[in-house]
């Protein structure tokens, strides 16, 4: 029986501190911070009419409120990762956490538009510190190949749900309690997620490093300028001087960190990336993949909302339970993974998964039309849709076994930072097909065709990047 495999630097990183017991409490505290970020992005999304008509937002007011806490949340994680080396794991994951629940009061309590998009902004700010530190604390809790396998199919499965749920529960809460009750429910989940990660998470201690701050700011703009163009795109057309600009800056930004990353060793500065991670060919792929996965996934999941309600009809609620099958059917695949992940290791399990979820999409672009009865479309969606919740914590357990316990909190917040990325490239990207396919069927089957190409190349990448290679 193959289990996955384990880089080499793994064996030679420092003792790891032993974990309290309780393992279902510890899977709890770390999910709920995933639980509460997913939630407040598809929510939001929900309340959208209901902000604009009690607070008296303008359109370009909403986008910020929807979209800042994703400028920042993408453009602050190689910070948070490299923060949380600094000063431990769980204290980063602690601080986070509390950002995150003081800033949804104020969101909660926001008298004007200003303080709420403040409050996005700071809650942006808090998810980019937990995010990162949950997974490498879920890999110091669970250190065995065989628990590790079945905790991160089964921490997905609560992420996957939360975000299956989503809108449907922001449709409850908006439509019964209001806009504001949308930030209130982050209050309790997050001060239970406090007290048991303070409880039962062991702590891991900081290693004083210098920050290498000149790194962190060119990938912080360079991040903050391509968020902020990806964002600001559809909405002030894509060769508006501002968004020309955003993409110009985050271009030179990003040269600037890749060629200060890769001669930083030499020259005596410090690194964001550790050297031997940013030479891994296994951390790249990973990376690579990540990217064309939440490409794939966040850019159909943008194109069906639209679509069905434009091209069949269906008004926002229907399209939300419409929709809710499709993505429940991820906790499936990610309880899948927990077995086959442990049996065929991460590589072939994430590969073969991408690889199902592209002769799916590719099945759907074909089949599309106007006469595709909406069972047929939903039978198909949730069956592939079980490889997307296969792949995702295979793609984690992949980047953990590249990265290993000594590099996990970089690694983690490099793979978010990717996804997130990936996500706006996405979004941007279908948006575009959709406005210029001249009808809805179109573009739709077109959409289709772009996810079968992006997780189809996910899947060629992982097969042939992810191969163990023994040190020398």
């Amino acid at each position: 029986m193959l289990t996955p495999t384990r880089s080499p630097r793994a064996a030679n990183a420092p003792a790891r501190p032993s974990a309290p017991g309780r393992p279902g409490l510890q899977l709890l505290a770390l999910a709920l911070g995933f639980v509460m970020a997913t939630l407040d992005v598809t929510i939001v999304n929900v309340a959208g009419p209901r902000l604009r008509t009690d607070m008296g937002l303008s359109l370009s007011g909403l986008t910020w409120v929807v979209d800042g806490y994703v400028l920042v949340f993408a453009s602050f994680l190689l910070l948070a990762g490299t923060l949380a080396n600094r000063f431990g794991a769980r204290r980063i994951y602690l601080a986070g956490l509390a950002l995150f629940t003081a800033a949804s009061l104020l969101c909660a309590s926001a008298p004007i538009p200003d303080v709420l998009v403040a409050g996005r902004l700071l809650q942006g700010a808090g998810a980019a510190l937990f995010m990162p530190s949950s997974l490498t604390l879920l890999l110091n809790a669970f250190p065995e190949p065989r628990q590790r396998s079945r905790v991160l199919g089964l921490w997905a499965a609560i992420v996957s749900t939360a975000a299956g749920l989503g809108p449907l529960l922001g449709g409850v809460l908006v439509g019964s309690l209001g806009w504001r009750s949308i930030f209130l429910v982050n209050l309790p989940v997050g001060a239970v997620g406090f007290v048991l990660a303070r409880r039962v998470v062991a702590v891991l201690p900081g290693r004083p490093a210098p920050l290498g701050a000149v790194g962190h700011v060119l990938g912080l703009v360079a991040l903050a300028a391509l968020s902020y163009g990806l964002i600001e795109g559809p909405e002030q057309g894509w060769a508006s001087p501002a968004v020309l600009a955003a993409f110009a800056v985050a271009l030179l930004a990003g040269a600037g960190f890749v060629v200060r990353e890769r001669t930083g060793g030499a020259a005596g500065r410090v690194r964001v990336l550790p050297g031997d991670l940013f030479a891994d060919r296994r951390f790249s792929t990973a990376n690579a993949v990540g990217f064309l996965f939440n490409f794939g996934v966040y850019g159909v999941m943008f194109m069906l909302a639209l679509f069905l309600q434009n091209a069949r009809g269906a008004d926002p609620v229907t399209a939300g339970l419409e929709l809710l099958p499709t993505q429940l059917v991820w906790p499936i695949g990610n309880v899948l993974y927990a077995r086959l992940g442990l049996r065929v290791g991460n590589r072939t399990a994430l590969a073969g998964a991408l690889a199902y979820a592209a002769l799916g999409m590719l099945a759907l672009g074909l089949i599309l039309s106007p006469d595709l009865p909406y069972w047929v479309l939903a039978v198909v969606l949730g069956v592939l849709n079980i490889g997307v919740g296969i792949a995702s914590p295979a793609l984690t357990g992949a980047l953990m076994d590249a990265a290993g316990p000594q590099h996990a909190n970089i690694a983690s917040a490099t793979l978010n930072a990717n996804r997130q990325v990936g996500s706006l490239v996405g979004i941007a990207v279908m948006g575009a097909v959709l406005a210029g396919a001249g009808d809805w069927y179109t573009g739709a089957a077109v959409s289709f065709g772009l996810a079968f190409a992006a997780y189809g190349a996910g899947a060629a990448l992982a097969w042939a990047g992810l191969r163990h290679v023994p040190a020398a």
